[in-house]
């Protein structure tokens, strides 16, 4: 375990299901709301994994990491990124948000005990996405913009829900398309970038 991570344990008895300690992690440091809405995305990633041929439980795993950094609020997170000896980039300088998709796998192989590579990765993903992302990545990458942690549905559900009658990789190009035509990234992520163009190939 990084040394840096430990205080995060004070006071906190892990039960070795994953899941429950998630929640529970999260509840600790007194983010229920985040606890609810991974709940929610490990349900949704569960199962779109089933409706294409996936492990539901590893889809639901990265699902109930992927935001367990919440515990660092945003000022906090460029240091905690530091401490763990991130590569950092400058767009997650400027945008520090960005880097809890890479403190959450972190915080997941080193107190959660999670060592499945895959599903690591598809946490270090979440939020951008990546150049050739493999079927856990987009499985939760959909599954978090499908379980909208805001009153009623997103803007994109129809055209989203749609593109998963054909493909995760369109569902996943569809958000992306979304982003762009709504002007509301406010930097963008070299990984995203290079994803989204790779995908319009495909799609555009």
């Amino acid at each position: 375990m990084d040394p840096f991570l430990t205080n995060l344990t004070e006071n906190f008895q892990f039960s070795g299901s994953l899941p429950q300690d998630a929640a529970a992690f999260l509840i600790h440091h007194g983010y229920p709301k985040t606890a609810a809405h991974s709940r929610q995305v490990a349900e949704t990633a569960a199962q779109l994994a089933q409706r294409f041929g996936l492990d539901p439980q590893r889809a639901a795993q990265a699902a109930w990491m992927h935001d367990i950094s919440a515990v660092y609020p945003n000022k906090a997170r460029l240091e905690a990124a530091q401490a763990l000896g991130l590569d950092i980039l400058p767009e997650e300088v400027t945008v520090p948000l960005l880097l809890h998709q890479k403190i959450s796998a972190v915080i997941a192989k080193d107190l959660f005990n999670l060592q499945d590579e895959q599903v690591l990765e598809a946490v270090r993903c979440h939020t951008t996405l990546k150049p050739q992302p493999g079927e856990i990545d987009l499985v939760l990458f959909v599954a978090d913009k499908l379980a909208w942690d805001k009153p009623g549905s997103p803007p994109y559900s129809d055209a989203l829900n749609d593109a998963l009658t054909r493909s995760l990789e369109e569902s996943a190009w569809v958000y992306q398309q979304y982003l762009w035509q709504s002007k509301k990234i406010k930097i963008v992520h070299p990984w995203m970038h290079a994803s989204y163009l790779e995908l319009t190939q495909k799609f555009g």
